[in-house]
């Protein structure tokens, strides 16, 4: 027992050495918190919830990291290959088979994280898996308005997603979003640039490339001032980046979340070409308890940029939907 207590203190001494090399090595601004600028990819193979395989296994090995990335590159080299272009048309529905692989973005990489190789990027509840309440209300605003209204609601416009009118990108599917909050992987562009000053930190998402202005020190807004990506306020704890958001547009939820949803995020830079990103999710209306998860952002090449992504440039599928319908009116009155 001795011998312990002596090491205790030999132990402690090396990691905050440890850690004030390691902050010595960050790039700084001229006000002396970690440049976080530049362009980063948060593109992974780590799922968001934990697969049932790990049950409550944190970690993954070496080696399973290693076996999963290569079974990444492998389907990719796959996908890759020349078609046949004899080949009979898909019979199964799936008009998302129209984007190959030359399209996608999904990196190859497993999250790791402190030395640990993760099997989720959700870290608390232990499981991996969104705490969701059970019989909670739905609280997505469009998935209300197609309830009440059924699908012909969205012959129009109006009422068309956020993602199909290219105001946000969104994957109903999955509740992803690029631009957030929360950050999340989706299936291409996974680029961001930010841009920082004293009193701003300006987080632009290749996908519809849009700009969440973080103010740092400032006050959040009172709570009828709802907009896209939320009212977002950010300071600094150590060399920490902790974002708080709320007051989210009511078309923009993430993961069954409601108006009441906060989002607080950590930027973490570990070295000039990782940061540990983390987000807790807070609604009391859609979950049994917060819950979290990290992943990391990965910086971009030197010289790479972020072009400008045009959503709807020579993209004829909006007028096209609304088009035909028109016509099966005139046809097939009701």
């Amino acid at each position: 027992m001795r011998k312990i207590s002596l090491l205790r203190p030999a132990l402690a001494l090396t990691v905050s050495l440890a850690g004030l090399l390691h902050a010595a090595e960050l790039p700084r601004t001229a006000s002396g918190q970690p440049d976080l600028q530049g362009i980063w990819t948060n593109a992974t193979q780590t799922p968001l919830q934990r697969p049932q395989r790990f049950g409550l296994r944190q970690n993954m090995s070496q080696e399973e990291a290693q076996e999963m990335q290569s079974q990444a590159l492998l389907r990719e080299e796959r996908a890759n290959a020349p078609s046949d272009p004899d080949r009979p048309p898909p019979t199964d529905g799936n008009t998302a088979a129209a984007y190959n692989t030359f399209w996608l973005d999904r990196g190859s990489q497993v999250v790791q994280i402190d030395g640990e190789y993760r099997t989720s990027m959700i870290i608390d509840p232990p499981d991996g898996q969104i705490p969701f309440r059970e019989n909670a209300p739905e609280q997505n605003l469009m998935e209300r308005w197609r309830d009440e209204h059924g699908d012909d609601a969205f012959l129009g416009p109006e009422m068309a997603t956020i993602g199909e009118r290219c105001l946000l990108f969104y994957d109903f599917r999955t509740s992803n979003s690029s631009a957030g909050p929360p950050m999340m992987p989706i299936i291409y562009n996974n680029n961001y640039q930010i841009v920082q000053t004293p009193d701003y930190v300006v987080i632009i998402a290749e996908m519809m490339h849009d700009a969440r202005i973080i103010r740092i020190d400032g006050e959040h807004q009172p709570a009828e001032m709802i907009k896209w990506m939320g009212d977002s306020v950010g300071r600094w704890e150590g060399d920490t980046l902790v974002v708080t958001t709320r007051n989210m547009h009511p078309q923009q939820s993430h993961y069954g979340s409601g108006p009441g949803l906060t989002v607080t995020e950590r930027l973490r830079m570990v070295s000039p070409q990782e940061i540990v990103y983390s987000f807790t999710m807070d609604d009391p209306v859609a979950y049994t308890q917060t819950w979290t998860a990290e992943m990391v952002l990965y910086a971009r090449p030197p010289g790479d940029r972020i072009y400008e992504y045009a959503c709807h440039e020579g993209n004829y599928a909006l007028p096209g939907i609304l088009a035909g319908t028109r016509r099966q009116e005139q046809t097939d009155p009701p």
